[in-house]
């Protein structure tokens, strides 16, 4: 997408000044027409002049998508058409959002298919948000798939909040220790060494430990900060490859509790997923082949790429699944055998990823019940440390006069 600013009139022939974010130039002057605007000029704007704040407010997020959702889900089924519908939601929402409605109600009105249209915004529709409007259209059942993706994504959103407000507090501990321990090394050991230094006093290895960290970070800060941004820079490299990504979605998962947290996550979304998508109407092989590109974990995505070869290849997909041990639980397998026995596969996944969502409230709950106190034991072995190595030189000095 780009952005154009443009010089139009209003009906009252006042001018009108503005920018519109399209494919090019043809759609913007659409667009702004759209708005009842008479366009005078329109010219692009350079991507890296858009304001970094403007930028973060004017995001997509998961609880904009689910809200759009719902609100069609909620007007087509009432019987309004599609354009009504997103012409009503065009006016209600605001920033990003209100700009691709925008674009998909033009597209529509064009004759595009609602998946097509939807397909060109990547940043906002997933693979599997597009294939299951597409399976909708084609089955004429759009109506009951926006209900159950609108269901989907609000459990998905409810389910995040749930695992996000659970580590915040581990979270805000930690950054505040750090914060701290600097304001410490920076103003407060170098005034203390002034002092140590005035009465030429006999100082402790742990009193010496903490000065030196302090004059290393006092003259070596730029250093210490190039250093810091270097480092996420090559690590960020490295994780973009394809090599780093397999080697660190690896090791996450061989992290104590937290690996096992990030699988069931990964778990629950994926079988709910996968649970709407059939029972939509989309077939296993789509199902999976979309699934594997859209999952957030190289291991499992891996894993769900050789699933759909052997189901292509005849294999049942209970003994596809029982092949990857070290992606998914036995329980999976076992329950998707239950499934392809009985012909209720949308059924039994969605059973499995309630399943696989208790169990991660489970280890949300476990996990902060551990961090926790090792935090606050933590932060007190630091505090120690440096009332010790703080006041101890200051007390030898007392009683040596």
């Amino acid at each position: 997408m780009k952005h154009y600013r443009y010089k139009a009139k209003d009906n009252n022939g006042n001018l009108v000044i503005g920018e519109v974010e399209a494919q090019n130039p043809e759609q913007a002057a659409k667009l702004i027409r759209q708005k009842g605007l008479i366009v005078i000029t329109i010219s692009s704007k350079s991507d890296f002049s858009v304001n970094f704040v403007r930028k973060f407010r004017d995001r997509i997020t998961g609880g904009d998508i689910s809200s759009f959702t719902r609100q069609l889900a909620t007007m087509i089924n009432a019987g309004l058409p599609i354009t009504e519908a997103l012409l009503i939601l065009r006016s209600q929402t605001k920033g990003s959002m209100q700009t691709i409605v925008a674009q998909i109600l033009a597209d529509v009105e064009e004759g595009e298919p609602l998946s097509a249209s939807m397909s060109k915004h990547k940043n906002a529709f997933s693979k599997t948000y597009i294939a299951l409007i597409k399976s909708g259209e084609i089955g004429g059942v759009l109506d009951e798939v926006l209900v159950k993706l609108a269901e989907d994504l609000e459990k998905q959103e409810e389910f995040k909040g749930r695992v996000k407000g659970a580590l915040i507090y581990p979270v805000i501990i930690i950054l505040g220790m750090i914060a701290v321990a600097l304001i410490m090394l920076i103003f407060v050991i170098p005034r203390l060494t002034t002092l140590y230094e005035q009465f030429d006093a006999d100082l402790p290895v742990s009193t010496k430990i903490i000065i030196g960290l302090s004059n290393f970070m006092l003259r070596f800060w730029p250093l210490v900060l190039i250093g810091m941004g270097a480092g996420v820079y090559a690590f960020g490299i490295y994780r973009n490859s394809k090599e780093g990504k397999k080697k660190t979605d690896e090791f996450l998962f061989k992290i104590p509790i937290v690996g096992d947290l990030q699988k069931q996550i990964i778990l629950t979304e994926l079988t709910r997923t996968l649970s709407l998508m059939i029972g939509s109407g989309v077939s296993i092989l789509e199902a999976l082949n979309i699934s594997s590109q859209v999952v957030g974990n190289v291991v499992i995505s891996e894993a769900l790429e050789e699933i759909t070869k052997m189901v292509e290849k005849g294999f049942p997909l209970a003994f596809a699944f029982s092949r990857h041990p070290d992606a998914f639980p036995f329980i999976l397998s076992q329950m998707v055998a239950v499934g392809e026995e009985t012909g209720k596969m949308d059924e039994v996944l969605s059973k499995i990823s309630h399943v696989f969502e208790v169990e991660s409230d489970q280890k949300v709950k476990a996990l902060t019940a551990a961090v926790e106190p090792l935090v606050l034991i933590l932060l007190g072995v630091g505090v120690a440390f440096l009332v010790i190595s703080i006041i101890l030189p200051i007390y030898n000095l007392t009683t040596q006069l």
